[in-house]
C-alpha cells in the first residue's frame, strides 16, 4: 500500500468479505513495528467511535491493570444514519480482527469479544465466518469469541455493551469522568469501535509514519464516512482527514450546497450550509462547536424545514433512551412534544418555543448518561443554525416545507405517531 494513497480501510475492497488468505495477500508488509503501543502513540489515533479519545492511552490505561483482561470490539453500530461497521465488515472483517489481536498484545488480555447486532444476520456471518477461519489456523493469541446483542441505540454505548457481555442489559453505567476503566466482572475491558480497530491493524502492519502520510498534523490518518440525507443514495466514503466537507459531498454525490449539515450522528451538531468549505476534522470543525464524532454527515437540502428534520430525530431519540432516569424517561418525550408544537405551529407554539428553551437547561448535564446530553447538544445547534425557522415557526408561521412528505434524517423503526411512547 501507498504511503499517501486513499483507499486504505477500504483497499482492495470488493462485494465479498476478503478471507485470511486473500486479506494476508491484500494487506502484505515485509516489517513490522518493534512496539506495538509506542507506534500507537506516534500514529496519534484517536477513537472513531464518536467520543475521539486517544486510542494510546486508552490502551496505556487497561496494560497498567491487574489481572485478566479483555479486548471488546464494538460492531453495534447504534447510530442509524451510520453504515460504515457494516461496510467495514462486509469487506475487510480480518482486518479488524488483526487490530483487535494487536490491541490485546499491548494490554495483554487473553480473551477478544466482538459485538455485532443480532438483528443484522449478514455481518453475523461473516463475522463467525472470520472468526473461525483463525481459529482453524492457531491456537495462539487470544480467544475470539462473538456476541450478539440486540440492536438499540443506547446498546452501542462502550459502558451500555460491557454492561450486556457482563450481565445481559443494555444500560449504560453512570460514569463520572473519563477515562473511566470498565469491567466484565472483575476484569479490566478496552472497548473499541470496528473502524478503529481497522486502523490499528494497519498501523501494526505498516507502522505510525506511513499511517500520519495522510491527514492532518493534528487529525492524522483517514476515516470512513456515512453520507445520507439529499443524496443520490446513502454511501460510506474513506476520506483523508481534512478533506474540505464540500469535497467529500461532491464524491458522495450529494447537495453542495445545502441549507446545513448534521454532523457526529443523532447526539451530534447541525452545521449552517455557509461552511462547507471546512476542513473535515475536530480542529476546524471545533472552531464552529462541532465534531466529527461517529463519522456521519446528514445533508439537509435548502428546500426542507430544519425544525421539523430537528423534531423527527428527538422524537426517535427519546423512544431509544435506557430511561434509568428523568432527563430520559420524562425530558426527552417533553422536548419531543414541544418541538411537535413547533413544527406544526399548533397549540400555543410561541410557549412551547419557551418550554423548550427552559427544558434544555433543565436536562443538560443531569442524566446518568451521556444520552440525554446529546440530545441537548443536537437541539441546541439547531436552534442557532435553524433561528430563522424557529421564530416562524414559534410565532405561527409555520414554512411550506414544515408540511413536506420527503424526510432527510433517516430515522428507522420508529416512523409512526402511534409508536411514540409520549403519544
Amino acid at each position: 500500500m501507498q504511503r499517501n494513497a486513499l483507499p486504505r480501510l477500504m483497499h482492495a475492497a470488493s462485494t465479498r468479505p476478503l478471507s485470511l488468505v486473500q486479506h494476508e495477500e491484500v494487506f502484505a508488509t515485509t516489517q513490522r513495528p518493534a512496539s506495538l503501543i509506542d507506534e500507537l502513540d506516534a500514529s496519534g489515533l484517536t477513537g472513531r467511535g464518536g467520543a475521539g479519545f486517544p486510542t494510546a492511552i486508552k490502551a496505556r490505561l487497561i496494560r497498567e491493570q491487574r489481572g485478566h483482561k479483555f479486548v471488546v470490539v464494538n460492531a453495534m453500530e447504534g447510530e442509524p444514519a451510520s453504515h460504515k461497521d457494516q461496510t467495514m465488515l462486509s469487506t475487510h472483517p480480518q482486518l479488524v480482527l488483526d487490530g483487535a489481536e494487536y490491541l490485546a498484545a499491548i494490554i495483554g488480555a487473553k480473551d477478544v469479544a466482538v459485538c455485532v447486532a443480532r438483528d443484522n444476520p449478514t455481518i453475523v456471518n461473516h463475522m463467525e465466518r472470520a472468526i473461525h477461519e483463525r481459529s482453524r489456523r492457531s491456537l495462539r493469541g487470544p480467544k475470539l469469541e462473538l456476541h450478539t446483542p440486540p440492536w438499540r441505540y443506547v446498546a452501542g454505548e462502550e459502558s451500555a455493551l460491557v454492561h450486556w457481555l457482563d450481565d445481559n442489559e443494555s444500560l449504560p453505567q453512570f460514569r463520572v469522568s473519563r477515562p473511566h476503566v470498565l469491567r466484565i466482572g472483575h476484569a479490566p475491558v478496552l472497548v473499541d469501535n470496528a473502524e478503529t480497530c481497522a486502523n490499528v491493524g494497519l498501523i501494526g502492519r505498516f507502522g505510525a509514519e506511513w499511517y500520519r502520510g495522510l491527514g492532518t498534523s493534528k487529525s492524522p490518518g483517514s476515516a470512513l464516512v456515512s453520507v445520507t440525507g439529499a443524496v443520490r443514495h446513502p454511501i460510506v466514503l474513506e476520506v483523508s482527514l481534512g478533506t474540505p466537507l464540500r469535497e467529500i459531498l461532491a464524491s458522495a454525490e450529494a447537495d453542495t450546497n445545502p441549507q446545513a449539515v448534521l454532523l457526529g450522528g443523532y447526539g451530534g451538531s447541525w452545521l449552517a450550509g455557509e461552511h462547507l468549505d471546512l476542513g473535515y476534522c475536530n480542529e476546524e470543525l471545533g472552531l464552529h462547536g462541532v465534531v466529527t464524532g461517529a463519522g456521519v454527515i446528514v445533508v439537509l437540502p435548502r428546500n426542507a424545514c430544519g425544525v421539523v428534520e430537528t423534531w423527527r430525530v428527538v422524537r426517535w431519540m427519546a423512544n431509544e433512551s435506557a430511561r434509568q432516569c428523568g432527563p430520559c424517561a420524562f425530558g426527552l418525550p417533553a422536548l419531543g412534544e414541544d418541538l411537535k408544537h413547533l413544527s406544526t405551529a399548533s397549540r400555543d407554539p410561541l410557549g412551547a418555543f419557551k418550554r423548550l428553551e427552559e427544558r434544555l437547561g433543565e436536562i443538560d448535564g443531569r442524566g446518568a448518561c451521556r444520552h440525554p446530553d446529546g440530545v441537548v447538544r443536537f437541539v441546541r445547534s439547531a436552534l442557532s443554525v435553524f433561528e430563522h425557522d424557529f421564530n416562524n415557526h414559534a410565532h405561527a408561521h409555520a414554512c411550506a416545507a414544515s408540511r413536506a412528505t420527503t424526510h432527510y434524517a433517516s430515522v428507522p423503526h420508529l416512523e409512526r405517531e402511534e409508536e411514540l411512547v409520549w403519544e
